[in-house]
């Protein structure tokens, strides 16, 4: 039995047009409102060794939430590839396929992950309860370390084929950022279901929901 969709904020607040060529307009512009804001959120950064403090993982978490499932992996999945080809947009204007193959490779590939995760649980609801918000997000927390812990314990920084290690991998990679993603995780678990109460209260997009939501074509 499928699970009811009810489609996400921005589902709302920018409806769907039923044409095609409108739609296909729509989609691609929020994919790539999506991937510039985790573009620029990632240069809000720390440094640290090896894996720097950033606002990507907020980013992801908002973007997942705010689009969906395929548009928010999609925003994700060419925030990889663009930065993968050389565009600056990595975290400390970093970019290329070394960064792939480096310590935080990981990270980005569960950001796609994370994105599609949180913003199936956001279709089905969960981003209009503060609760249900939470568990979203540690789920995208979550699925962002299951890709990027592992990956970084095996990476090679010195090139002599002896591991990063998966204790060093805690340490750097996990026990630093716990507080500051339980800060991140909070302030999106209150901005989206605050986001819909002000919805219900201004009314704004009220017919869009009520004709139910349309899948779109991304």
């Amino acid at each position: 039995m499928e699970t009811a969709r009810y489609g996400t904020i921005v589902d709302r607040v920018i409806p769907h047009s039923g044409t095609r060529s409108t739609e296909i307009v729509r989609d691609l512009v929020l994919v790539l409102c999506g991937t510039a804001l985790v573009s620029g959120l990632a240069q809000v950064s720390i440094p640290w060794y090896p894996v720097p403090f950033t606002g990507q993982t907020l980013a992801v978490l908002l973007v997942g939430g705010l689009l969906g499932s395929r548009k928010g992996a999609l925003a994700l999945f060419l925030y990889f590839i663009i930065g993968a080809l050389g565009a600056p947009i990595f975290s400390d204007q970093s970019s290329g396929w070394e960064i792939i193959s480096g310590a935080t490779g990981g990270y980005i590939i569960g950001f796609i992950v994370a994105a599609a995760a949180v913003g199936w649980l956001a279709e089905r609801g969960a981003d209009r309860s503060v609760v249900a918000m939470i568990g979203a997000l540690l789920l995208g927390n979550f699925l962002i370390y299951a890709f990027g812990v592992p990956w970084l314990a095996s990476w090679d920084p010195a090139g002599d084929g002896v591991a990063f290690g998966w204790t060093e991998a805690y340490k750097a990679g996990v026990q630093p950022f716990i507080l500051g993603d339980l800060v991140k995780l909070a302030f999106a678990a209150a901005l989206l279901p605050g986001g819909w109460a002000l919805l219900q209260k201004t009314g704004v997009g009220k017919k869009n929901e009520q004709d139910g939501p349309k899948a779109g074509l991304l």
